[in-house]
């Protein structure tokens, strides 16, 4: 009776193994990797978080669209998801919110604050955020496979800030990459494999499967430019496991990998074929009824990088900037070919290829890996036409037709390279690679549990043990980490943000606001998340004709055609921005006369609001 009164828990007990559970979660490597991985994203992109709602990183041209396309998501899924794709732009057209990537899986985010400056807020914390969660998921994937830390940080760093993702600053969704590393990672974990013990029925984990096949839905529905790769390499791991899977229970006799991870697969694999499904059909109605919208070889090749652009970083990059200009000079789009991976990473990946614990056919197949995802990035510049190659696969596979940046593909060499290059920093266990772990210490923690960012292996260590070795082998790994760093450090500029006319404020639709014309249709997307009005403007990769008619009619007004034909298309309000009307047919729109057009104007501001009634 004594010793149960003795050992029955206190409130101090408690209190201290809440303590010590919250101490040892603190510590924990997920824990460590994912505040380090937001202070790195914090500095590395500084100084986005200097001006959250006055500036924006790059310029305002594709920014403010994305900043856009994220408020109408959070808008449309919470009163209306029925008219989610069609947007309040380009009035009248149907299914406008797919006339470009929409960034769909951030709309939770859109659903927090209102009008433009939260727009812009929201849109800066989103691209400092992309950052870390693209190092969170090749750190995660690189442990999985089998590397140590050092390794894993340093596949993390180079995934996240590579020299050629400064050129892409204004493309928020094609710096969203970290999705694809974090669900290939789950993925692994789910079967129980890992490039250093390959297949092991007995870890498989029906869960992590299943949360990977989740995260990768939720990288598609960011849009099908980087989204479509993704789903062609998991369709093809797909096929290359089923085989192998039908061969050993063929072999054995015996089912692969427990009914729960089949389950798992099965119902995780429907949900992400029907994510996609459902994502890509209204961009098929938009190409049916757009044909100019669909892209061509020819398109195509204006944007396909030649090899020398792989070795060439960008005018943003700290270290290479300047002494690439040269170099860029000879490329015909430098924002779209400047493509440097890293010429750290590229050193560390080489050394790979001779020296590390991967095993020697799994170094070929990342190597072969990287090539074929050179020469897809390439596009039409490989082998003169791009024949075989990427203009193959626009000629006939589905999908490929609506992507005109293949160097964008170079997220996949980089990603390879830094899994090589996490092999080459990771100690082999002794007895060769599989083996192990050598007897002698107690385990830190209990044999089979997972390390690392919730997805690691425990059997890579980073530095041979032994007192003061150690130490210091631990410390000489650091370096690499460091130079990849150094090589990612940005002069990316950040912009202000153009304010939103108070002729623009509460105004309602359908309207069209002048000048309508160029990168100033972006901004008034920007501007229309104040109430988002139907309106004619927007701007994409092609010109709806209704589009174009009604600008071509605008060109005059406001005078009686005009008037007649706006209200005929159920335009009921013209805002005229005169600031912005220097050079343009609309220059002198603020001086015509509207007696007799039985319309009424006032001005706000800076601007003019014409109400057709």
């Amino acid at each position: 009776m004594s010793t149960e009164r003795e050992t029955a828990p206190t409130p101090a007990r408690v209190r201290d193994r809440v303590g010590w559970t919250l101490w040892r979660l603190a510590r924990h490597e997920r824990t460590l990797v994912v505040l380090g991985s937001l202070l790195l994203a914090a500095v590395l992109t500084w100084p986005t978080l200097r001006d959250l709602a006055g500036t924006i990183p790059q310029d305002t041209g594709d920014p403010t669209l994305q900043a856009w396309q994220v408020a109408w998501g959070g808008h449309a899924l919470l009163p209306d998801p029925g008219n989610l794709w069609h947007s309040n732009t380009f009035h009248p057209e149907p299914y406008t919110y797919a006339y470009s990537d929409t960034l769909l899986g951030y709309a939770p985010f859109g659903m927090v604050g209102d009008g433009p400056v939260a727009a812009v807020v929201r849109y800066n914390l989103l691209y400092v955020l992309v950052h870390a969660l693209a190092f969170v998921g090749a750190y995660a994937l690189a442990r999985q496979l089998g590397a140590g830390r050092a390794g894993s940080a340093v596949a993390g760093a180079a995934f996240a800030y590579a020299p050629w993702k400064l050129a892409q600053a204004g493309h928020l969704h094609v710096l969203s990459v970290g999705g694809i590393a974090l669900s290939l990672a789950m993925l692994a974990r789910g079967h129980g494999w890992s490039l250093r013990h390959g297949y092991r029925p007995e870890r498989a984990r029906p869960g992590w499967a299943a949360a990977g096949w989740l995260v990768a839905a939720w990288q598609i529905s960011l849009g099908f430019g980087i989204g479509l790769p993704f789903a062609y390499v998991l369709a093809l791991v797909c096929l290359v496991a089923a085989a192998r899977y039908a061969w050993s229970a063929w072999q054995r006799a015996r089912p692969p990998f427990p009914r729960g991870l089949l389950l798992a697969d099965l119902a995780g694999g429907v949900f992400f074929a029907g994510v996609a499904l459902l994502m890509a059909a209204p961009y098929f109605e938009v190409v049916e009824r757009h044909p100019e919208g669909r892209r061509t070889v020819e398109h195509i090749a204006m944007f396909s990088p030649p090899l020398r652009g792989f070795l060439t970083a960008p005018p943003e990059n700290w270290l290479w900037g300047e002494r690439h200009a040269t170099a860029r000079e000879a490329l015909g789009f430098p924002g779209e070919m400047t493509l440097l991976p890293g010429v750290v990473l590229l050193g560390l990946a080489f050394s790979g290829l001779f020296l590390s614990a991967w095993r020697l056919r799994h170094r070929l197949l990342l190597l072969a890996g990287v090539l074929v995802s050179v020469a897809l990035a390439s596009g039409t510049a490989f082998l003169g036409d791009g024949d075989p190659g990427y203009a193959t696969l626009v000629e006939h596979a589905p999908g490929w037709d609506g992507i005109r940046t293949p160097g964008r593909l170079v997220l996949w060499s980089t990603l390879l390279l830094g899994i090589l290059a996490a092999g080459a920093l990771t100690r082999e266990p002794s007895g060769g690679p599989g083996a192990q772990e050598p007897v002698g210490r107690a385990p830190a923690e209990p044999a089979g549990r997972a390390d690392g960012a919730g997805v690691a292996e425990p059997t890579a260590p980073d530095a041979p043990t032994g007192g003061r070795f150690a130490r210091w082998g631990r410390l000489v790994l650091v370096v690499p980490l460091a130079l990849v760093l150094l090589e990612g450090a940005n002069r990316t500029p950040h912009v202000p943000v153009p304010e939103q006319p108070a002729a623009l404020r509460g105004v309602s639709g359908p309207l069209l606001v002048l000048p309508s014309d160029g990168i100033r249709e972006l901004h008034v997307m920007l501007w229309s998340t104040d109430g988002f009005p139907r309106m004619v403007n927007g701007l994409a990769s092609f010109t709806p004709a209704s589009q174009a008619e009604a600008r071509a009619a605008s060109l005059s007004f406001p005078d009686a055609s005009s008037v007649a034909y706006l209200r005929q298309r159920g335009i009921r309000t013209v805002v005229l921005l005169p600031g912005y009307a220097a050079g343009t047919p609309w220059q002198d729109a603020a001086s015509r006369p509207v007696d007799g057009l039985g319309i009424r104007r006032e001005q706000v501001g800076d601007g003019f609001v014409y109400h057709l009634g």
